[in-house]
Parts: C-alpha cells; structure tokens; sequence
C-alpha cells in the first residue's frame, strides 16, 4: 500500500509543526522529497514548519487534513504530545499512510500494542523517533555483548537526571484565556476535559524556586502550565523521563538482550520521592523483571531518576577508573554528532538539541555512561541515545578489539546526524526498501514494556505482568494506567 519507487518523491505531512515534529519534517524532507500539508492545534507553534514550507496546505484538525488532502499524501510524521499518538498514528495507518512517530511511541502500553496491530494490519512502513537506534554504537554493543566479552547479564543499570520541566505542583492555576492561535479541545484530543490556563503567580514562583535549586536560569519560556512542552509531566499527558529519555537510554539494552514484554515477570517502583496529584515525582527507581530468553538468564532492570551524578558504578570501581582513557581505545561512530555525547573525559555533553534535556552533571561526578550492563565477566557501558559505547574499567577499553560486525549500519549515522539517518531510514522503507530499523514491530513491544513503568509510579509492591492479557494479574486498579480510556468521540479503534 503507498508503494513508491525510490527514484520518486515521496508526499509528505506533519502532525505538529513546531518543535521536534518540525526537525523531524525538515530532515525528512532534507531537500528533496515533497511536503504537501501541515497539522498544527496551535498556529504560533506551527509558524516554524509554514514558513519552510509555504506551499504546503494548513490545518488545526489532522482529520481534516486526511479528508481533504489525504489523496496527496503518502506519509506522516506525528509529533503530538504523546497521549495523542496511538489516536493520530491509527488514523493514518487506516487510511494507507506510512508513520514516523515520535518517542516514546504512546503514552499507555495497551496503546503499544494497538500500534502494533494497525501496522501489521495495513501493511505500512513505520518508526518510532529513537534515533540512537541508527547510531553504530548501538549495533556496536549488541555485538559486543553476543561476543560473549562480558559474559551473561543478570543486571542492566540506567539512568538520567531531574526533568528540565516543572514537575510536582500541587494545585492547577484558574483558567486563563486560550491563546486566539490554540485549539484547546483538539490539543486535549483523547485527554479528559479541562479548562485551559497558563499558570499564576504561584506558578511562577514554583518554577523560579525549582530553577533556583537545579542552578539553571530563571525564565519560564517554553514552561506555561500545559504548553508548549510541560505537558510531559503530566499523568493525563506523558510518562515523564520514564518515556522522554528512558526510550532512549535503555535502547541498546533492548536490543542486546532481547528484551519483551512476553518474558516481563514484573515491574515495581521501589523508590519515590513522593506521589505528586497530578505530575511525576522528579525522583524514581523502577524494577522490571524479565524471565530467561534464548540463551540468555533471568534479568532484571533499573531505569533511576537520578537528580545528580551516576546512579550506579561497578562496586570496587572508582569514577576515575571507569572513565574512558582519552584518545586510547575504538572509537564509534563520530565523536560528537546530533544527539551525541563526546566521551573520553568522564563528561556527558549533549549536543545541539531541539529543547533542554535533564540537567547533566559535571565531569566530577560522571563516569561517562547512562547505561551499564553487569556481566559475569565484565562490564559495558553506553551513553547518550545509545550513541557511545565502552567497556568498564577505562583500562579495559583502551587495549580493546572490537569484535566483527554483522549487524547492518544506518547509512549515514557514523559521518554525520544519526537523527538524519533514522529520517532517511523511514523515508527509505515508506519506498519499499527494507524495514526501518525502529518500525513498529521492534518499536511497539519495547514502548510496551517500558512504560509499564509509568503504571508502576502508581502503586506500592510488585505488578505481576500477564502479557496474554495485556495486564497486571494482582492489581487491577493499577490496569487504568495500562489499558487506555478515552473521551467520548475520541475514542482509538484499530
């Protein structure tokens, strides 16, 4: 369905039209492929992509833009806030559109699933925004790992900082007037009603107290209560850092280890800072149990929100003796890319980015690594989006060989922009090339089960997983943070 030969242009559109949908649409499109119609609930953030693209056909209701330009699209890129993914993305598999979706793939793991589904179903070519997945440093440590250098894995160890949006009020602001650019009730789109506000004094002083403390500058551009980008925080909207950066950073343990939501045991927060109403805690620990898969034992994994330095070192391992020595040992991919992370000094520094990450500590107090698999024989480390790689202690690595590569590279991801290449991977699949290396098939089962973790915040002890349901087995009052429920008329059918 929407088969195009490579040699055509492909038809493109985007759902949300600033911010990251806008990158995404700009490098999908990188010059040479068509964008023919634009979606944006709010014109002021969508000002970013109408004025790249001024010939392409403007919208505020995406359903619109299916009925009355759909014979002119052939794919989307959707960038909504994330609890309008699964909603906007089975609109469009319905109606014969390839989709590039942006992590994490849905708010809620039922609505994985449903995402998995309607792709098989209609035969499209999918993927989901993790771009460290076209990175050589993933794939780097996938071989590294099935090298069998560091062993078998029972513990895998991530983690990232305090979120850069507010999080944890205790009470929403009167409402304020909607923008005249805004849409309130198409943003909230599958979300319970609510009236729309910007924040108050309150606010204000919440967020200046928060950016005090994290020594970050005191403004709120970008952080009015919901919008542009708060939302994340919410429960009603987002899954926090669990979703925003955890898709990210666990990606190479995904993929090493074989990771299901049909060998999940279990998935239990076993540290909290508090249960704000209505947003995340800024601080969490989650447990996710899985069962031995092929060839590999029982594992279990720590995803930490962790408001300063590493979460976990080896134990008998210094900061100094994890770090990488610099300039000694292999070196993947480029050293600092979009989305990369330049190793060798012990500090983590992100690159140009489309908005602020979690506040990254200095190199005092960082080994290098976000992520860090416990092996019977060793240690392995990545970073970034899963954009670095490297064995622990630094020593370690610096007489390293790196084992034979088997698994296929990204075109383009190790001289230049793995986000690019993750782009031109789907467009790539969207003309009958291979699948993307993130299609829904790999994508939907991964957001499954990570997400879980957002249920998790919810409640005290262990959730058993049935995944024959699709459900916890000992809790139901836990499932409303699995199965999805949505607001009359919005309601998502596969």
């Amino acid at each position: 369905m929407g088969y195009k030969s490579p040699n055509e242009k492909l038809n493109l559109a985007a759902i949300g039209a600033g911010g990251q949908p806008a990158a995404d649409l700009k490098l999908a499109h990188s010059g040479v492929e068509n964008v023919v119609a634009l979606a944006d609930v709010d014109w002021a953030r969508g000002k970013e992509s109408f004025e790249r693209f001024p010939d392409a056909k403007r919208y505020k209701d995406f359903r619109e833009m299916l009925d009355k330009s759909g014979k002119d699209i052939d794919a989307v890129v959707i960038g909504t806030p994330d609890h309008m993914h699964a909603y906007c993305a089975i609109h469009c598999m319905s109606a014969g559109k390839h989709v590039y979706v942006e992590k994490p793939l849905t708010r809620l793991s039922g609505e994985a699933r449903m995402m998995a589904a309607a792709a098989e179903r209609y035969k499209v070519a999918t993927q989901m925004g993790n771009q460290g997945y076209s990175h050589d440093a993933t794939r780097v440590a996938c071989e590294i790992f099935w090298s069998g250098e560091i062993g078998e894995v029972k513990e895998v160890h991530a983690w990232t900082g305090k979120p850069s949006w507010p999080q944890g009020m205790t009470k929403v602001p009167a409402a304020t007037p909607v923008p005249d650019t805004l849409s309130w009730d198409l943003w909230l789109g599958t979300a319970p009603s609510r009236p729309f506000t910007a924040g108050d004094a309150d606010y204000t002083a919440f967020v200046a107290d928060r950016n005090a403390k994290a020594g970050r500058p005191n403004s709120t551009d970008g952080f009015g209560f919901y919008l542009p980008f708060n939302w994340r925080g919410f429960y009603d909207f987002g899954s926090s850092l669990i979703g925003d950066w955890g898709v990210h950073i666990l990606g190479p343990a995904n993929w090493a280890l074989q990771l299901s939501p049909k060998y999940l045991v279990s998935v239990e927060c076993i540290k909290k800072s508090d249960l704000p109403p209505f947003t995340f805690p800024d601080e969490l620990t989650i447990k996710y149990e899985f069962a031995e898969r092929p060839g590999m034992p029982p594992v279990t994994v720590y995803w930490y929100h962790h408001a300063d330095g590493d979460a976990y070192l080896p134990p008998g391992m210094t900061l100094d003796e994890a770090r990488k020595v610099p300039g000694e040992g292999p070196q993947v991919g480029p050293v600092q890319g979009q989305g990369g992370f330049r190793m060798g000094t012990g500090g983590v520094a992100p690159a140009q980015a489309p908005r602020p990450a979690a506040r990254p500590a200095g190199p005092a107090n960082r080994s290098g690594y976000n992520l860090i698999f416990a092996g019977s024989k060793g240690y392995m480390g990545t970073s970034g989006r899963g954009e670095g790689v490297g064995l622990l202690p630094g020593a370690r690595w610096s007489e390293y060989k790196l084992p034979n590569s088997y698994l296929a590279r990204s075109p383009g991801a190790s001289t230049g922009s793995n986000h690019a290449a993750h782009l031109h991977d789907w467009v790539r699949a969207c003309k009958g090339g291979a699948p993307a290396c993130s299609n829904f098939s790999i994508a939907a089962p991964y957001t499954e089960w990570l997400v879980l973790g957002s249920a998790a915040v919810h409640c005290d002890g262990k959730l058993l997983w049935d995944n024959a349901k699709g459900e916890f087995s000992n809790n139901k009052a836990a499932n409303q943070w699995v199965k999805p429920a949505y607001r009359k008329g919005w309601e998502v059918k596969v």
